[in-house]
């Protein structure tokens, strides 16, 4: 059987339109679990490398826990376990208002935020002992020191590894699927199931995501040598 391709069914009818809408969840999605995992990275980051120990352990018990579980998982708790155990009023609220939109958020979120803490951690560590010291002697206290003079330091220092985190995050939004937010790869699915066209419909997918990530990878890769410092690498998986 000779396959007929029909490349103009990704614009034709409802296609692009599905597409579109698929890309606008996707970026959403991501931005905001980005967001969420840039703040729990950075705290989490941070509480690892201090001396006091039930904030370390704290900090400790987040991230193995956390990236010791399949993202899949996250996403059915989430969604099918969190919200039985919320009021009422609550439930019905969230389902009203995209309870599967949020909860892939959340999700997704605390995910690679406990992949990112690891990567902070490391821009932290491959700061000079010296650095730190010498805040203290200026008379910052530990928490001055952290927001002033190392966190704004090593967050130069990881832009590398922390766009290989971020490609990431965006191409594992693609899980969401399982929960039923319309993200782009649900959409293709959907331009598959209703045109019987799957090399068209998801090679149109396939080429969405690799002009999305090679976007950010450009975009980052400016940030990584403007922001760069000369004689500072982060030992990305110090230990």
């Amino acid at each position: 059987m000779q396959y007929q391709f029909k490349w103009s069914v990704l614009w034709s009818g409802q296609s692009a339109g599905w597409l579109l809408q698929g890309l606008i969840t996707t970026l959403e999605l991501s931005a905001l679990a980005w967001i969420l995992a840039v703040c729990l990275g950075i705290l989490a980051g941070a509480l690892r490398t201090v001396t006091f120990a039930p904030l370390r352990a704290a900090a400790v018990f987040y991230v193995e826990f956390f990236r010791n579980v399949p993202l899949l998982v996250w996403m059915f708790f989430w969604y099918f376990g969190v919200p039985p155990l919320l009021p009422r009023v609550v439930q019905d609220w969230l389902f009203n208002h995209g309870a599967e939109f949020w909860a892939a958020v959340i999700a997704l979120g605390v995910y690679t935020g406990a992949r990112m803490s690891e990567v902070i951690r490391a821009g932290i560590l491959s700061i000079p002992r010296t650095q730190f010291e010498a805040s203290l002697a200026m008379g910052l206290t530990v928490g001055q020191a952290y927001r002033l003079i190392i966190l704004p330091i090593a967050l130069r220092l990881i832009v590398p590894p922390m766009t290989n985190e971020s490609l990431n995050l965006l191409k594992n939004s693609s899980v969401a699927l399982t929960i039923s937010v319309a993200e782009l790869t649900f959409q293709t699915r959907q331009v598959e199931t209703y045109t019987a066209k799957a090399i068209e419909a998801l090679t149109a997918g396939t080429l969405i995501y690799l002009v999305l990530c090679l976007g950010i990878a450009t975009v980052m890769s400016r940030l990584e040598r403007r922001f760069a410092i000369p004689g500072l690498i982060a030992r990305v998986g110090a230990g």
